[in-house]
Formats: C-alpha cells, structure tokens, sequence
C-alpha cells in the first residue's frame, strides 16, 4: 500500500512537506487563518464557530483571540473552557491536545514540527512531528514555547518565557530556559 507524505506526516514519520496533497492543505489553512483573524470583533461564540469549521474538536466555552496562527488546524483539539490569548501560534503537524480549562498566555507557540538531527538528512528537507499533550487546568504564561514530543500535566504552571523542553508532572511549576522545576 502507498503511503501519501500526509499520511505519513500525520504518523509522526519522516514527510515530504513539498507534497502537493500538504501544500493544499497548508493553504487552506492559510485561508481559513485570514478569516479567523479577521474575527477579532466577533464574539466568542461565534468565533467558536469558525474554529469548530477547522480543528479536530471544540470544547464549550472556548477562546481563542485573534491573532493566531497555525499550520493546518486540524491536529488541534481544545477542551471546555480552554483560553488562548492573542498571538498563540501553533505547528500542529501532528496532534496538539489541550485539556479543559487551561489558559495560554499571549504569544505562546506550541510546537510539533521537528527535524533531523543530521545535516544531510535534514537538508533533504524531511521532517516529522511529535504530539503535543497539555492537561487540564494548567496555566502557561506569555511568551512561553513548549517543544515538539512534550506532555504537561495536570494543574501544572508553565512560567513566563518559559521553553519547554520536556515533560512536566502533575502540579508542578516550570519556569526558564529549558524549563526547569521550582521549589515550593
């Protein structure tokens, strides 16, 4: 059986983004996105209508100010009451699930995009993703980057500017460059 770049991509293994079928959607995305932002003065509920034409699912009671980008949209999956303010980007190459009641300050990118380590490989120019799994509950600050392949527990706090690096526990607190525990 053939395996199409997207199939492939949505796999997590190594794709071809050049592939027509990725390119379509990369721009289907991209047209979606103008009307998203044009949406500023909606209402969020009715801007909640634009994201359930476009991610995987939409729980109640769920914000996401304008502007925001991503690159397909539908790997994104946002729990009841799950706040993102302006400026959140999110690579969602693969899954990026988000849990109920989380808020995700301004200008927090979340990652799933991923490269080769190797040069050669990575200047054949594959790439894969890794998920992305934020619990319930939990608070990232402004700026934050959480990085492809991380899960964050419930109740966990990710501190302002944080890089996320790898998987934060239940309850715990996060904060700087790579994100490190702090004590309580």
């Amino acid at each position: 059986m053939n395996r199409t770049e997207k199939d492939k991509m949505l796999a997590g293994e190594l794709y071809n983004s050049a592939s027509p079928e990725i390119q379509a959607d990369q721009r289907a995305a991209a047209a979606w996105l103008v009307r998203y932002n044009a949406a500023l003065g909606l209402a969020p509920a009715e801007r909640r209508g634009l994201l359930v034409e476009r991610f995987a699912a939409v729980g109640e009671n769920v914000e996401v100010r304008p502007p925001f980008h991503c690159d397909y949209g539908y790997n994104i999956s946002l729990g009841d009451g799950v706040f993102m303010n302006f400026g959140g980007v999110v690579l969602d190459v693969v899954a990026v699930t988000v849990g109920d009641k989380t808020q995700i300050g301004p200008n927090v990118q979340i990652l799933t995009a991923d490269h080769p380590r190797g040069a050669a490989e990575r200047a054949s120019g594959l790439e894969f993703g890794r998920p992305v799994t934020i619990g319930h509950n939990v608070w990232i600050g402004g700026g934050a980057i959480i990085l492809p392949g991380v899960t964050i527990g419930d109740d966990a706090l990710i501190g302002a500017g944080a890089v996320v690096t790898r998987d934060v526990a239940p309850g715990t607190t996060v904060v700087g460059n790579p994100a490190r525990p702090v004590s309580r």
